[in-house]
């Protein structure tokens, strides 16, 4: 057999994680050793026991393990090994480290240089715009952004990303081909195309509530440092952070309406110390000793997407800012009749340039 069909299978055994896998190569050098072993070796293991070790000893799952990359080749999707030269550099640093990451797209060198974002799946318009605002000046910037492809802020990072022709890293809580949220799926492949779909579970592994606290980790390593955009105190975000925290990152917090839930946790970070930024040039100008030239010259994003708009749309476009204006206002300043510029906003809208709250209220993304 392969050297990854015994890597495949290792990540396989249940009631075998990260740190054990890790424990056991240590040990005994290589996955295919680990299961020529016997039991009495096997147990001498740290944390090993009876069961694990029987587990490991009868392991039958070889026919599983032959699909699973049969279906890894038919949907182009790699399988790489922590000692395979596409696995992330970054991510041998912590010591939970999965044994085996489920990539769709690729991980480049220019990677290391890259921000996590995270935040509220209930995220409010202010938090996707921030979101929104942010990303892309992190990916026209030349900084690739890492998020969890949730509902919310970590969505609006991705697209964000996209749009302004950057890379973008999403770290799934379930198999490769269980995207979550399911109409994501989209999303996936426009990341895929750009970037990269990571998942350190087997095809076919639902998105579990338990799943998405530990990909976290991941997300975190993957980053020279985390912004959260918005979060309740209860917030999955903050496992993120908890991760970062332990893994020596710098943590960055958006604050928030005082009034709003989304905005607890976030507020609490930075009174608890993470920093607060406002754009992505605090973020940029606090980690710039680390990028190493890596950042691109500062572009004018604005005139980038005026270029794809056509003349009326132009005028509304410059007429609107992050913060929601009134049609009402809009008519007015541009001085064009309400169908007219309604119509125009509805372009814009398909676009993705603009969005619009209730009231009738429009702002840009």
């Amino acid at each position: 057999m392969s050297d990854l069909q015994y890597w495949i299978a290792l990540n396989f055994l249940p009631d075998i994680g990260p740190v054990l896998s890790r424990r056991l190569l240590s040990a005994f050098g290589s996955p295919e050793n680990i299961f020529s072993m016997s039991l009495k070796e096997l147990r001498q293991i740290e944390g090993v026991g009876k069961n694990r070790a029987l587990r490991i000893t009868q392991f039958n799952g070889w026919g599983r393990v032959q699909r699973e990359i049969d279906l890894a080749a038919k949907n182009n999707i790699h399988i790489v090994s922590s000692a395979c030269r596409d696995y992330p550099e970054c991510l041998t640093h912590i010591v939970d480290a999965p044994p085996v990451l489920y990539m769709k797209g690729r991980i480049e060198s220019a990677d290391k240089y890259a921000v996590a974002m995270v935040g509220s799946r209930n995220s409010t318009i202010y938090g996707r715009q921030v979101a929104g605002q942010i990303g892309l000046k992190l990916a026209s910037s030349g900084l690739t952004v890492v998020s969890g492809m949730a509902r919310g802020v970590d969505t609006s990072s991705h697209i964000a990303a996209l749009k302004a022709g950057g890379r973008t890293i999403a770290v799934l809580g379930s198999g490769l081909d269980v995207p979550y949220p399911a109409t994501n799926r989209e999303l996936m492949n426009k990341i895929a195309s750009s970037g990269c779909v990571i998942s350190e579970f087997p095809f076919g592994t639902q998105p579990l509530r338990e799943n998405f606290p530990r990909r976290n980790r991941i997300i975190s390593a993957l980053s020279m440092g985390v912004i959260v955009v918005e979060a309740a105190l209860d917030s999955g975000s903050l496992i993120t952070v908890t991760y970062a925290l332990e893994q020596g990152k710098d943590v960055f917090a958006v604050p928030g309406n005082i009034t709003s839930r989304n905005s607890r946790g976030t507020n609490e970070l930075i009174k608890n110390g993470a920093k607060l930024i406002e754009s992505a040039d605090d973020v940029i100008s606090d980690l710039k000793p680390q990028l190493q030239g890596a950042l691109k010259e500062d572009i004018r994003i604005r005139e980038i997407e005026c270029a794809q708009l056509s003349d009326d749309e132009k005028s509304v476009f410059r007429c609107l800012s992050a913060e929601p204006k009134h049609i009402d206002m809009i008519v007015r300043e541009e001085k064009i009749a309400m169908g007219k510029a309604l119509s125009i906003l509805l372009g814009l809208e398909l676009k993705g340039v603009v969005s619009q709250s209730e009231g009738k209220l429009f702002s840009l993304n």
